[in-house]
């Protein structure tokens, strides 16, 4: 299986605003920083994480132990020394980090745009804390379309007539786990009535949209330097809390 596939990867665009990437690597060596030694670490999925991998490799921690997203942030990871391991057997994760593709005022997420949502929720409830990283590009004042979707393979016309408005993406596009990805197109609402009925159809084995309740952390980078909103999942002291004293 080609691994652009396995992914659900949709093509990088073919030049990114190097300001966004600045944004991005200082975001992630923000989150870096809160990291301690022997923590369990959840690592996301996207361009904003492959700028925290180095920043995580750079500060030598010792005894870390990671549970990878995706098959390529688990490549990454290894080459760049960092011990991955699959996620049951390190059980409770201190922390996980993660990019978004939208943010909005009250703390909602839109992720997914990789194709590795479902995979990207589960470490991000396993963990006792849960840090976005993104550039201020990412945050909007309300959340707009595509939701991403992962979709059980059998009856997937019926699954797709079921939601409304959403289509398979291009060249049957898979998440890690052989799901097929789809995006949703039509109008977001209240986010948590959309989340909902998304839960509830048959069929759909999970959507990009993440409740304020499972973020700990949102840290934002721009032009006039690092925002902190919190979440309202709570921000484990243990797992880099003295990072937190500062947010606004």
């Amino acid at each position: 299986m080609a691994t652009s596939r396995a992914a659900g990867q949709q093509p990088p665009p073919l030049s990114e605003d190097p300001r966004a990437i600045a944004q991005k690597r200082a975001a992630a060596q923000t989150a870096a920083e809160l990291l301690r030694d022997h923590m369990r670490v959840g690592l996301g999925t996207g361009t904003t994480v492959a700028q925290l991998l180095p920043a995580i490799a750079e500060r030598g921690l010792v005894g870390l132990r990671c549970a990878a997203t995706s098959p390529q942030t688990e490549r990454a990871a290894r080459a760049l020394g960092l011990e991955v391991r699959p996620l049951d057997e390190l059980g409770e994760l201190d922390i996980a980090i993660d990019g978004a593709d939208q943010v909005d005022p009250e703390g909602w997420l839109i992720k997914g745009g990789g194709g590795a949502h479902t995979r990207e929720k589960i470490v991000a409830s396993a963990a006792r804390c849960f840090v976005v990283i993104c550039s201020e590009g990412k945050a909007v004042p309300q959340l707009s379309p595509p939701v991403p979707l992962e979709l059980l393979r059998f009856g997937v016309q019926h699954t797709l007539a079921a939601i409304g408005q959403a289509r398979l993406r291009p060249a049957a596009a898979e998440s890690p786990d052989g799901g097929l990805i789809a995006d949703y197109h039509g109008p977001i609402g209240p986010p948590r009535e959309l989340a909902a009925r998304l839960s509830q159809t048959p069929g759909v084995v999970g959507h990009g949209l993440f409740p304020p309740e499972l973020v700990s952390l949102i840290v934002l980078a721009g032009e006039g330097g690092i925002e902190r909103r919190r979440g309202k999942k709570p921000f484990d002291q243990e797992a880099g809390g003295a990072g937190l004293s500062s947010s606004s």
